[in-house]
């Protein structure tokens, strides 16, 4: 279940800098990459990734794109937003295979939160 933050987990950038670089090093991609295919610019996006600039929301969302992720999870890094344990596990598991393509990896987050959000908590019956 997500949750609404009013305040910023992370006051400098430095984490969710991090946090793209090794997006961007696990999807074999090049800082001039990553940066075409966001639509931002070179310095800025290394800006990001040194911490020295933190990215807007609609930055995180092209980011998420081009890196073929969630945006959730970009949220999620930067402190907008506070996901379950759980949760996160799951996300984070179906977005580091990278036997899955973009499509089926969202196809299996939609499902996922799907059945948690129709979930009632009750025992599986069979």
């Amino acid at each position: 279940m997500l949750h609404c933050v009013s305040s910023r987990k992370h006051e400098d950038g430095s984490e969710i800098g991090e946090f793209i670089r090794e997006q961007r090093e696990r999807a074999n991609l090049s800082l001039r990459r990553l940066a075409d295919r966001a639509g931002i610019s070179n310095p800025y996006l290394s800006q990001i990734e040194r911490g020295i600039r933190k990215p807007s929301a609609e930055i995180l969302k092209r980011l998420s794109r081009a890196l073929e992720i969630s945006a959730e999870s970009l949220y999620t890094k930067v402190g907008l937003i506070e996901q379950d344990s759980a949760a996160s596990t799951v996300v984070e598991a179906v977005e580091a295979d990278h036997r899955l393509t973009s499509r089926q990896k969202q196809v299996l987050l939609d499902l996922y939160r799907a059945l948690v959000e129709t979930g009632s908590g009750a025992d599986d019956q069979e």
